[in-house]
């Protein structure tokens, strides 16, 4: 790769930042409805063609902040399936980070303020569904070859329930604090715990 090819990616990277920043800010102030195209390119002072070159529609915008924001987890899914060694506790800490930053909360907050539904849609697919496939694919590697799929799927949603509660709706909607990196520790460690010791 070339240093003009290194120099345009840095550049794009750095827009696509700035246009997050943007839009997340927007979706604090405004809600999901509120916010407009339009208003993320003046906000993040870019052209409403790039938007629109770059993300299609305004769900495609925020599909692509989703994926941002899940893309971590799933890289570390992937090289934990890969390398064949899944440390539960990490994997738990790294999923409540992503699951419990400011950007998905508000998020969750602005989709559950959304009455198309749309913002919650695509939240379910950009995000559950690209993260929860590795999860389940991580347990049936835990649990051994002959392991039913559905027995894997059964333990990778338990192992969510246990690890993430009600801890997502209760951040979205300012019930309780955003907990911190000790709290996330040991709600980490507790749900590996307690999958290690539940029939399955």
């Amino acid at each position: 790769m070339s240093d003009r090819t290194d120099m345009r990616a840095e550049a794009r990277e750095e827009r696509e930042r700035q246009i997050a920043e943007a839009a997340y800010s927007l979706l604090a102030e405004k809600g999901f409805g509120g916010v407009s195209m339009l208003a993320v390119a003046k906000r993040a002072k870019a052209s409403n063609e790039t938007l629109y070159r770059w993300y299609g529609d305004k769900p495609g915008l925020f599909r692509a902040l989703i994926d941002r924001n899940a893309a971590r987890v799933a890289d570390q899914l992937e090289q934990a399936i890969t390398e064949g060694q899944g440390d539960l506790v990490a994997l738990g800490c790294a999923l409540l980070e992503m699951l419990l930053s400011p950007q998905a909360i508000a998020l969750n907050r602005a989709a559950a303020s959304d009455a198309s539904d749309s913002l919650g849609i695509v939240l379910a697919e950009s995000g559950r569904g690209r993260v929860f496939p590795l999860i389940a694919a991580l347990f049936q590697q835990r649990l051994g070859e002959g392991t039913a799929p559905a027995t894997a799927d059964k333990s990778a949603a338990l192992w969510v329930d246990l690890l993430v509660g009600d801890w997502q709706i209760r951040c979205a909607t300012g019930a309780m604090a955003r907990p911190d990196t000790a709290a996330r520790k040991a709600r980490a460690e507790r749900a590996a715990t307690l999958i290690d010791r539940l029939p399955l």
